[in-house]
């Protein structure tokens, strides 16, 4: 599962340091395209010279370095990674990362990439058992980073105990078994509808929301990497597919996006409105730009159909699961959605919540299935948010069987 991928390896200054040589000699070995960040301190126990001749690939050590003036350069590695590696990860760089903070080469990367980031921590037994650092650990785990735990033994420092940097074969191996593509939604189709819709005044004004389509997308996503064929529906959005396999189809308004959740609804087994439709409407939409007048301005609005009720009503085979955004409430409006809409499922967010609104990487949501089954999921970016909604939708699928 490494071979043809992109990996960074991101080294920070541990004396496990030379362990990071040996991981990108056999990454390399294996077929992987490895790039090496290195940390100021890191280069006190390793040449970057070192790393230059086992990845074959230029190392970078300093933000201000641009090797290429067309590109920036933790920008553009940050995009080039299928995913990364931090190993050794010193309690330090565990800590400015929790931190959101971004004062390196390798932090102003690590912060800029949506890949998958794996973190093999090396230190002191004592340090690796402070509370700071387990919290931040448990910070970083809520966010989607993955942990390859140290293993025990003796240390450099002296101690015998758990902080050693795992070898680097164990490390390719924790990292393939995650990277196996688990398909438990091999043969299913599943429909999923995100964005906001646009519901127009005139040829220049339009009534919308704040809605990206940003946990949509990575519902598709997350889908069609389990093995469903996805058909999404979204609304107007700068986001954008990266499997080619996921069929699009793009719509503005209300109108639009009931015909074409219609359309494909009794072809699909799994159903996903994650789309924030307009409620209203205005009564009137004017052929020429209204022009700015003295006074107030009324607009007469009226309701938009009411897609997740209507589908709630046609569902036969269709396992039908709604969103509930919320900023007040949100159980208690969420379970009433859930019965009067005659869904499977409802996945409710408070949007007022810190890391839980639009236009964020992630989300913080309660699942809750027609039987009262509640879930709660932490924060977490909105692909590992996706990945925990689809696993819980197919155990209350195989349930209904």
């Amino acid at each position: 599962m490494v071979y043809q991928k992109n990996i960074l390896l991101c080294v920070s200054g541990g004396i496990a340091a030379y362990k990071a040589c040996a991981l990108t000699s056999k990454l390399t070995q294996k077929g992987a395209n490895v790039k090496v960040i290195m940390t100021e301190n890191a280069m006190g126990f390793v040449s970057p010279l070192t790393f230059q001749a086992l990845s074959r690939n230029p190392v970078y050590t300093d933000t201000f370095d641009e090797k290429d003036p067309e590109k920036i350069a933790h920008i553009d590695l940050a995009d080039w990674a299928d995913f990364v590696i931090i190993a050794p990860a010193t309690a330090n760089v565990i800590g400015k990362l929790a931190n959101g903070m971004a004062d390196d080469m390798l932090t102003t990367t690590i912060l800029a990439t949506e890949a998958t980031v794996y973190i093999a921590p090396a230190m002191n037994v004592h340090m690796y058992a402070h509370p700071a650092v387990t919290k931040n650990m448990k910070q970083l785990e809520e966010w989607g980073y993955h942990f390859i735990e140290p293993g025990a033994g003796y240390l450099a420092c002296g101690y015998v105990g758990k902080g050693r940097l795992e070898e680097p074969e164990t490390i390719i191996n924790v990292i393939q078994e995650h990277q196996k593509v688990d398909t438990f939604l091999e043969g299913k189709k599943l429909l999923v509808s995100a964005g906001p819709t646009r519901e127009k005044v005139d040829p220049v004004r339009f009534f919308t929301n704040r809605s990206s389509g940003k946990m949509g997308f990575a519902i598709a996503e997350v889908a069609a990497e389990l093995g469903a064929r996805v058909t999404l529906v979204t609304g107007p959005t700068n986001q954008q597919v990266s499997d080619s396999h996921i069929k699009r189809v793009d719509i503005e308004s209300a109108d639009d996006m009931y015909n074409a959740m219609h359309e494909f609804f009794h072809e699909n087994d799994i159903v996903i409105k994650a789309a924030a439709v307009a409620d209203y409407r205005p009564k009137m939409v004017f052929d020429h730009k209204m022009k700015k007048q003295d006074g107030i301005w009324q607009l007469e609005m009226e309701r938009t159909k009411d897609i997740l009720h209507s589908l709630g009503q046609e569902k036969k085979h269709q396992f039908l699961v709604g969103f509930a955004a919320e900023t007040k409430n949100p159980i208690e409006y969420g379970m009433n959605k859930l019965q009067k809409k005659n869904l499977d499922a409802i996945v409710i967010n408070n949007v007022a919540q810190e890391g839980a609104g639009f236009g964020v990487d992630t989300n913080i949501v309660t699942y809750i299935n027609k039987d009262g089954n509640e879930k709660g999921f932490a924060r977490a970016t909105k692909k590992e948010v996706a990945r925990k909604l689809l696993y819980s939708i197919y155990q209350d699928m195989k349930d209904d069987q």
